[in-house]
């Protein structure tokens, strides 16, 4: 099995908007084409404060993808880094695919100097906060969004 993260480029678009259609399809989410080039376009940004992208590539073929990205914290000097999305395909996961995509965002905000790494997921996502559980520390925020 060769398992490579690497970061998204132009040439991923086609194969990173098939990743991202099934897990938007996850969360029940659909988003007008706009949305996607607007997306990708920002991941292939040079602007820091747009998003990131880390992509895997098993055997030569697509199959995970990481948006994150970098903000201030009002009570850190530091950046913080937030992983917003996260996704592999249901048929390679439980071979360490998540794992890799979250190690890989880690080193990535290590040598940004961000020493905090956060993400959500929904509370009933169990096949993922099983992995979450081993890489992470649940905290005991709860999210509000305005209505």
């Amino acid at each position: 099995m060769a398992l490579e993260i690497r970061p998204i480029c132009a040439e991923d678009k086609p194969e990173w908007a098939k990743l991202w259609t099934g897990y938007l399809a996850f969360y029940q989410t659909e988003l007008p084409e706009e949305v996607f080039d607007s997306t990708f376009s920002r991941l292939l940004s040079d602007n820091p404060h747009d998003f990131n992208g880390l992509i895997a590539v098993l055997n030569g073929k697509p199959v995970g993808l990481t948006h994150y990205l970098f903000h201030r914290h009002g009570w850190k000097i530091e950046n913080t880094c937030y992983l917003q999305d996260l996704w592999a395909e249901p048929d390679v996961r439980g071979h360490g695919i998540g794992r890799a995509l979250i190690e890989a965002v880690y080193a990535e905000a290590d040598k940004a100097g961000a020493p905090s790494v956060y993400w959500l997921t929904q509370e009933d996502n169990l096949p993922a906060r099983q992995l979450y559980d081993r890489v992470g520390k649940l905290t005991p925020f709860i999210k509000y969004q305005r209505p």
